[in-house]
């Protein structure tokens, strides 16, 4: 709370300092600060266009907390009926979507709103050591912005920015540590350190507009009120898809003043580009509000790391994370497993040779495997975790013994308000040039039904495990082996 309340106060010198920065200001050698916003602006709107359509509006919900319901009782279906919480400034745009999903709003009954002053401050665990920080949104905000990201997320992938595949990222970065001609950048509280003003003077003022009247102005903080500096917090549903834009025009426009040409990466705060200007970017960031961590950001020498992925001269050294005690069967498979997968990396295998697994790890690997019970072992799939990755035919496996329970009418509305998830972004911009399209609102015209969206029943885990037979395959078998599997 500490940290998050400390970067209030940075984003708040921040807002005073672009609000008042003339224009003859030299953010670069020779670029004076309004050129570089002129150029920023016109490339903003050539991604996102000047105004935003109605259909940036019509997003989804998810399964998380709100304001207005616990984490227990946040299934999507849930949000269609029942009480709603908004703001103000948003609960305007209701009349909007009452046009565009008749079948949902247009039934008062259905869906009761609620005014709140903004979204509700809380912690979930990212270390040993900390929580991260994350509020809860109004449910009608929530709807809205989910729309956007969804919104901004698309038109970024007409610019080859595509925020639906990390692994963009980790190629690159294993490119730069071989070449040495692209670095990564990563920032510190990134998505809290995006200001009001920063998004004022970056995006067309309709935009603007539309984004600052759903995102939360107020956040509740075990009951007092913070009126916010930051633009939007982690949990807002357009907050990762607008820092990645940002971060993306910022980076280009100091490739182009420095002219500089080369490859240009965004996946959140996540930044791959040319290392000739790695040095420039760091300080324009930092004026803009932006820190970056300078101790996993990474110019020279040979290693790089991007989205996980940790590489050396071209060799995956990425490490796996052992995020909670291991207190479970799968718990412990899913850490062998990892510690296997992690023995790979860096190996040189293909379908028709087996590979020799890092025996350093084979003692270890090993004792884990001496907790599982024999007929838990034979899996072939790391990411697995209810059967051991081993050299073993397989028997059982494990299954996590679940119940389902019905919906009612909020998952008839959540299936009428469903996005067709089936196909990929690539597919959808070679099919179609931009929105609408009925599937991304099925109320407007459901003439294309690919297959069955299961709204209306929902999974509830019970916490109980079962023994299942496994599966046995005489396609799948392992090309990476311990010493002691070899045969």
């Amino acid at each position: 709370m500490l940290k998050w309340l400390s970067a209030e106060r940075d984003n708040e010198a921040t807002n005073e300092r672009l609000f008042i920065t003339p224009d003859g200001y030299n953010i670069l050698p020779r670029v004076k600060y309004s050129h570089f916003i002129d150029f920023c602006q016109d490339l903003v709107s050539q991604i996102i266009g000047d105004t935003p359509p109605v259909e940036a509006l019509l997003g989804s919900f998810s399964g998380g907390a709100s304001t207005s319901r616990l984490r227990t009782d946040s299934h999507p279906a849930s949000k269609y009926v029942g009480k709603a919480h908004v703001t103000a400034r948003c609960e305007p745009l209701i009349e909007i979507l009452r046009e565009e999903l008749p079948l949902w709003l247009a039934d008062y009954d259905v869906l009761s709103t609620e005014n709140v002053v903004g979204n509700a401050f809380f912690t979930v665990p990212k270390k040993t050591d900390i929580d991260r920080v994350a509020c809860k949104e109004p449910d009608i905000n929530m709807y809205v912005q989910k729309g956007i990201g969804r919104f901004f997320r698309s038109a970024l992938l007409r610019h080859r920015i595509n925020l639906n595949d990390q692994s963009i990222n980790r190629s690159l970065a294993r490119e730069g540590s071989i070449t040495g001609r692209l670095c990564t950048l990563d920032l510190a509280s990134a998505s809290d350190s995006v200001t009001r003003e920063l998004v004022f003077q970056f995006l067309p003022v309709s935009w603007f507009t539309l984004l600052d009247s759903v995102r939360s102005p107020i956040t509740v903080i075990d009951g007092d009120e913070h009126v916010n500096e930051m633009f939007s917090s982690m949990g807002n549903g357009f907050t990762f898809e607008l820092e990645s834009l940002l971060f993306y025009v910022i980076t280009r426009a100091v490739a182009y003043f420095r002219g500089v040409s080369g490859i240009v990466s965004v996946y959140g705060d996540d930044i791959i580009c040319p290392t000739d200007i790695y040095h420039e970017l760091t300080f324009v960031l930092g004026y803009l509000g932006f820190q970056v961590n300078t101790d996993k950001s990474w110019y020279s020498g040979q290693f790089r790391e991007s989205c996980g992925g940790h590489y050396y001269d071209g060799f995956d050294i990425t490490p796996f994370y052992i995020r909670a005690p291991i207190e479970t069967l799968p718990d412990l498979i899913d850490t062998a497993n990892k510690l296997r997968q992690w023995s790979s990396l860096g190996g040189r295998t293909s379908s028709d040779v087996c590979s020799i697994l890092d025996p350093e790890a084979e003692s270890i690997w090993l004792w884990l495997k001496s907790f599982v019970p024999e007929i838990l072992w034979g899996g072939v799939d790391t990411s697995f975790k209810y059967q051991l990755v081993s050299n073993d035919t397989p028997s059982h496996r494990l299954s996590e013994e679940t119940k389902r329970k019905g919906t009612g009418l909020g998952g008839y509305l959540h299936w009428h308000d469903s996005v067709d998830r089936t196909i990929n972004d690539d597919e959808f911009l070679t099919r179609r040039q931009w929105w609408p399209d009925p599937r991304f609102n099925s109320q407007w015209d459901r003439d294309f039904l690919p297959e069955g969206i299961n709204t209306s029943l929902r999974s509830m885990n019970t916490g109980r495990i079962r023994v299942r037979k496994a599966r046995i395959s005489t396609v799948d078998r392992l090309h990476s082996v311990f010493y002691h599997e070899l045969r």
